[in-house]
């Protein structure tokens, strides 16, 4: 009696419509693969809408209704309002709502599309069935007053149908006479691919890539995420800084959102592009260096302190330098035996200061030894000498930047 009741409970959380729109779609798409031939005018009209749609998405949707990364002039928020609902994912209003809360909430079962719970759910698990606990509040105070985003979000399904599948057929057939091709590829698979593209921003843009801002969230930057969506897949940097228009901020990283927006704003269509101060932004990424290093740092192995090695006397020193190869250098006792041999100006030199203060030889004297011998000789360090000698370099050269974490 349990199991129908399972599967019931199960079916009442399926997402019908989402399913219906990211099964047929692809359905009727290899219907038309096997079926009919793809001409290169329809091909370059499916890139083309592509680029448009996402567009839609990435520079409208996500920017700047649900990020309010700059301010669009009306005719641009109307012309973005159509662009995003050719990708058929909704209206802004329903997007912009649960991405807020997938910012707000990130990586907690109040998260829509929860990266924890696997690639496969937030890459369109979430899409497809009802959560058991609903998404976390965010706040769409101004969504509701936008006159644009709620003319889309009422007129929604009437729209979807002229620019999702409408548009794209009509301008191949009355283009070139190829309304099939334009109905399967730039139409059907044009949206499979960019339902598919975006999508990984939630899924693999959270598994794979790089960390340079901050590590504590699962988004990451993700350059193949950032091709297949003009921008968005660095990741990592838009989690930290989400109210920034860009996405990307070195010169060679590829996000043409940005470019986009620029160019809206350069035309007066577009104003406030909002950034995050450099400043704020070189210390995230500095931050995330430095751990790195310190990891390395912790593989190293360094001198043992000053507070842990013996105080000897220069009596004491004398007595034990008759028993094994010992050298005073800036105060420090340090037993040469094992180097002998290795020393590029020979043994003799070596041999000759044993039982003897060498800190002026080392330090210029004689030779002015590089960085690399001041921590080479660091590490044979045995002792302290007690008494007046002064400590020319405490901290070996390696030693001076060395990274501590503080705590609290």
């Amino acid at each position: 009696m349990k199991t129908p009741g399972k599967l019931a409970g199960f079916l009442s959380r399926v997402r019908w419509f989402n399913l219906g729109v990211l099964t047929i779609t692809p359905a009727i798409g290899m219907y038309g693969l096997r079926t009919t031939p793809l001409r290169p005018q329809t091909l370059l009209w499916s890139i083309l809408y592509y680029v448009i749609s996402m567009l839609g998405i990435t520079a409208g949707y996500h920017r700047l209704w649900s990020h309010r990364s700059y301010n669009a002039s009306r005719p641009l928020q109307y012309l973005l309002a159509l662009m995003g609902a050719s990708a058929v994912q909704g209206s802004v209003f329903w997007w912009a709502r649960g991405h807020r809360s997938h910012h707000r909430y990130t990586d907690t079962p109040l998260d829509p599309y929860n990266a924890q719970r696997g690639l496969l759910y937030s890459h369109i698990g979430w899409m497809l069935i009802k959560p058991t606990v609903k998404p976390g509040p965010a706040d769409i105070s101004d969504l509701r007053k936008n006159e644009v985003v709620q003319w889309q979000h009422r007129w929604y399904f009437a729209i979807i149908p002229v620019v999702g599948y409408g548009l794209p057929t009509v301008v191949a057939g009355l283009g070139w006479g190829d309304w099939w091709g334009g109905f399967y590829y730039a139409a059907m698979w044009r949206i499979t691919f960019v339902h598919h593209s975006t999508f990984c921003i939630n899924s693999i843009a959270h598994y794979f890539g790089d960390s340079p801002f901050d590590d504590r969230k699962s988004a990451r930057d993700h350059f193949f995420s950032a091709l297949l969506t003009m921008g968005e897949g660095y990741h990592n940097f838009h989690h930290q800084f989400p109210m920034d228009y860009r996405n990307a901020v070195k010169w060679y990283q590829f996000d043409p959102t940005k470019w986009f927006i620029a160019t809206c704003g350069a035309l007066g269509l577009a104003s406030h592009l909002r950034v995050f101060p450099e400043n704020e932004i070189n210390k995230g990424e500095l931050a995330m260096r430095l751990k790195k290093l310190k990891k390395v740092q912790d593989a190293i192995q360094w001198p043992v302190q000053v507070g842990d090695l013996p105080v000897v006397s220069w009596d004491s020193f004398q007595q034990e330098a008759a028993e094994r190869p010992l050298v005073i250098v800036s105060g420090f006792i340090h037993d040469v035996g094992d180097f002998a041999d290795q020393h590029p100006g020979g043994r003799s030199l070596v041999l000759s200061r044993i039982g003897k203060d060498a800190t002026a030889a080392f330090c210029g004297g004689v030779y002015e030894h590089s960085n690399a011998a001041h921590n080479l000789l660091s590490m044979m360090r045995v002792g302290v000498l007690h008494g007046g000698v002064e400590h020319v370099r405490t901290i070996s050269p390696g030693e001076k930047l060395r990274i501590v974490e503080r705590m609290g």
